[in-house]
């Protein structure tokens, strides 16, 4: 009866958002709390639960979860050390087990830590010994560090952008972590690294020119001797000396093919790079369009303030313009300010309170906006994303009327690639004239669907996809798009663990 051990550490942070985030960031769970919640989502970890339970004679050893309510900034040193040492004691207090899924995301960073999972992972090899086999699900946007290869016998990582194979992966990593287990297959795993850092349309699976690169990996993944294979374009506002696009290609024991078509897919991302960048429009260009618009809704994308990507989500830089502008949209748009929310709270719904909202969490970018509003609702900012069902807290939640603009403030940053916080808070982006969506890429049929029309804006923030504006210092360089006239010099790295 094989014994499998699961456990998940798992954030995506920006480096450039100066708030750190804590320890209250995340939703910890332990033994069956982290098996009851997880069969009740569509991710990574519910996705190797529906496999491992359909496989007769398995035992689930659940140890330990640690997973970002959302994405932030760099992890505090306190709060890292917290999570890494309940990390490991819970691998500590486990009986032996005969294989090991981590469920990690790879772009967290911490203060002390800029590899907190590679740490992880050579920490539990001192714990369990080498002979062990750990099977590791990552997102495309990690960064694959050779420590973290090391440590692992093999990697598995997403296939789509936007993110709609959190199950399908994990399922992806308990099977082959199963046969592994089984002494069915012999991992070898050749990455190569591509000195390119990308972002925009052209990265969207279904239909970018990216999707080449993604078939190419999954031919390779569902063919003879393939066992995973992936291209994974990292975070970009992750800045570790890491950082990098990478292409991974996992066989049974057949390294010859691992480096061949690690490379083959390395260079067909290469091919496509320089499209992969987002053409965006000044404020001023976005007021221009704004006040033009007159069918529908027109969407406002600020990546620059994505939570999900690492950003603050205290961004007021797009409703400072368009108030100061006398836009008279009816606009929608999310923004955290817990200060605000607690005046309103005080006030009371039906209430009018003068206050200022934004740029309490990232000052040097964003000062606050004075605004008179009426207070509309109140909650506690709990509930399920629209998406894969994750239980979300954004803390006690206003939504505020300023004249033509619904404000929904949130004490606390939450993920916002789907429309589900908007809704938990009577709120239909549908009915408005336009909507600030502060995520660079959502599914489809959150808006680009139905919306008139979708404004990529160039604002300030700390992931703004306007990279050169960013300030990188620690990632590797030259570096596109950061540097002119990069190279790019295919070598691969091997790893095998036995």
């Amino acid at each position: 009866m094989p014994r499998i051990l699961i456990a998940e550490c798992k954030q995506e942070v920006s480096t450039f958002n100066p708030h750190l985030s804590g320890y209250d960031d995340f939703g910890v769970r332990r033994g069956e709390e982290l098996l009851r919640y997880h069969r009740t989502v569509r991710n990574e970890i519910g996705g190797a639960l529906s496999v491992l339970n359909a496989t007769p004679g398995v035992e689930l050893v659940p140890a330990y979860s640690a997973f970002f309510i959302t994405s932030g900034g760099t992890l505090a040193k306190t709060a890292w050390e917290r999570i890494a040492a309940e990390f490991l004691e819970g691998i500590r207090a486990a009986p032996p087990v005969d294989g090991v899924y981590f469920c990690m995301h790879g772009a967290m960073a911490s203060e002390v830590e800029l590899d907190p999972e590679g740490w992880l992972l050579a920490e539990t090899r001192k714990i369990l010994g080498e002979v062990v086999p750990i099977v590791v699900s990552l997102d495309l946007h990690g960064i694959l560090t050779d420590r973290m290869a090391e440590h692992s016998d093999a990697i598995v990582a997403y296939h789509t952008y936007p993110h709609v194979d959190f199950f399908e992966t994990g399922q992806r990593a308990a099977k082959l972590l199963l046969k592994i287990v089984a002494g069915e297959v012999k991992p070898v795993m050749a990455k190569v690294t591509v000195p390119a850092l990308v972002r925009g349309d052209e990265l969207i699976t279904a239909t970018g020119s990216i999707r080449c690169v993604v078939e190419a990996a999954k031919a390779v993944e569902q063919g003879a001797g393939g066992l995973s294979a992936a291209m994974m374009w990292s975070n970009p506002f992750t800045d570790v000396p890491e950082l990098t696009s990478c292409a991974l290609v996992v066989t049974d024991n057949d390294p010859a093919l691992a480096e061949r078509e690690a490379l083959r897919i390395a260079n067909l991302f290469w091919e496509h790079h320089e499209k992969m960048q987002v053409p965006l429009v000044s404020l001023e260009e976005m007021t221009r369009i704004a006040k033009a618009h007159t069918n529908g809704t027109l969407a406002l994308v600020d990546a620059a303030d994505a939570t999900s990507s690492g950003a603050s989500g205290d961004s007021n830089a797009i409703l400072r313009q368009l108030m100061e502008t006398g836009c008279t949209l009816r606009t929608l748009l999310p923004i955290v300010d817990e200060g605000t929310v607690k005046q309103a709270f005080a006030a009371g719904i039906g209430a009018t309170i003068t206050t200022t909202v934004g740029g309490t969490l990232d000052p040097k970018r964003f000062t606050p906006l004075p605004i008179t509003a009426t207070v509309r609702l109140l909650a506690d900012g709990r509930f399920r994303s629209e998406s894969f069902g994750e239980e979300w807290l954004a803390g006690p939640t206003a939504v505020l009327e300023a004249g033509n603009f619904t404000l929904v403030v949130s004490s606390h940053a939450v993920n916002l690639y789907d429309r589900s916080f908007f809704y938990a808070h009577g709120q239909n982006p549908r009915c408005f004239d336009a909507v600030v969506v502060k995520s660079p890429h959502c599914q489809h049929h959150m808006y680009a669907d139905w919306c008139a029309r979708m404004v990529n804006v160039d604002a300030p923030g700390s992931t703004s996809a306007n990279l050169c504006y960013l300030g990188h210092t620690r990632c590797p360089r030259p570096m596109f798009p950061l540097d002119a006239d990069v190279t790019f010099t295919p070598k691969s790295k091997f790893f095998q663990r036995h």
